[in-house]
């Protein structure tokens, strides 16, 4: 059987564009397409598909709205349609808050012919979508299972937090993912260095938005800048970052080389540096996603000696990156989301304790 889809977006032409895109493959078939939220929500009830794409600005109802709504009464997996712009990248960050799974661009009118490159993408996302873990299911069916305690001070000896660095690594659900961890992680701790796939219009929205929800720092990577404790560097869309030795510490490079795995930023790109330059001094972190991106880069770091955890089936919304991380056998450690930051601290503790820290 086919995956159903049901786009809902006021534009004619991108709902025929996006329909012909889907129709395209075998395994998907668009049921219906809807001009507005109101003409949708019957088309969910008679319809029934399997996935959503939203426009976010429609009339009648705006598509957060819309959104909020349908994840309460019917949650289904839904991809947003935005327009990649720093008002679009608010928007979308607060859709996935809200439960939208993924989010496509949506091309401005004289380049919506290039929506034909990104049929591969489209395609993809909403295979993806379709076995995605919901949100709103998950905490109806059950009471999640409640977060390890991390004590709010770490008291990390000055060495241990000027030689570890922590290396995450996240997709799709990763957005929400990386700030339950941030969020959870006392404000002194080692270097973090942190690559989400997303476009680069999101990522300085996103790194905001992380500073403002975490004891640490968090900063949009420039490129140069020297690791420090207490910080977390999130790699800016539009480039691969590495980090490099430089007079007793580590820098950051950026670099616009081609993307790797259809990435840029890559997770690989970014294990793979850690593996060569701070080898067992590190600790890999690799969330949920689609796709293999990141597991052989972390293959490296284990190989170096570094310590990796990834997040459990149960608590990833696409389990494609952290499966193929432990297929491999790239991991030290699987724990749900919730225990992700605790694991990490007692990680850090316990080779505190071991160097006399």
């Amino acid at each position: 059987m086919p995956i159903k889809v049901l786009i809902v977006d006021d534009s004619a032409l991108m709902r025929a564009l996006l329909t012909e895109i889907i129709n395209g493959a075998a395994d998907l078939k668009v049921v219906g397409a809807a001009p507005d939220p109101i003409a949708a929500r019957e088309m969910i009830k008679t319809l029934n598909p399997d996935v959503l794409t939203l426009d976010v600005e429609m009339p009648r109802m705006d598509g957060l709205e819309f959104l909020d709504r349908l994840m309460r009464l019917r949650p289904m997996p839904v991809i947003m349609i935005s327009s990649f712009t720093a008002a679009g990248s608010e928007v979308t960050l607060k859709a996935l808050e809200l439960g939208a799974v993924d989010y496509l661009a949506k091309p401005r009118a004289e380049n919506i012919s290039m929506l034909q490159g990104y049929a591969e993408d489209i395609r993809d996302k909403i295979r993806a979508a379709s076995g995605a873990r919901l949100k709103s299911t998950a905490v109806r069916a059950a009471v999640p299972p409640a977060p390890t305690l991390v004590p709010q001070k770490s008291s990390f000896s000055p060495r241990l937090l000027a030689e570890k660095v922590i290396a995450i690594g996240a997709s799709t659900g990763g957005t929400e993912a990386i700030k339950e961890v941030l969020s959870s992680l006392p404000g002194e701790m080692p270097p973090i260095v942190m690559v989400q796939h997303m476009p680069e219009s999101f990522t300085p929205s996103f790194a905001q938005r992380l500073n403002s929800l975490s004891k640490l720092t968090v900063i949009e990577a420039q490129g140069g800048e020297r690791l420090q404790p207490g910080t977390a560097y999130l790699a800016p869309g539009h480039s691969h970052m590495r980090v490099r030795k430089s007079g007793g510490g580590l820098v950051l490079e950026l670099s616009r080389e081609e993307p790797v795995n259809r990435h840029r930023p890559a997770a690989d790109v970014l294990f793979r540096s850690v593996a060569e330059q701070v080898g067992k001094n590190a600790i890999g972190v690799i969330l949920t996603g689609m796709g293999k991106d990141g597991a052989q880069g972390l293959l490296a770091m284990h190989q170096a000696g570094a310590w990796n955890i990834g997040q459990d089936q149960m608590s990833c919304v696409v389990y494609g990156m952290p499966r193929e991380a432990a297929e491999i056998g790239a991991l030290d450690e699987v724990a749900g989301l919730a225990d992700i930051s605790a694991s990490i601290v007692a990680k850090l503790r316990a080779l505190d304790k071991r160097a006399g820290g």
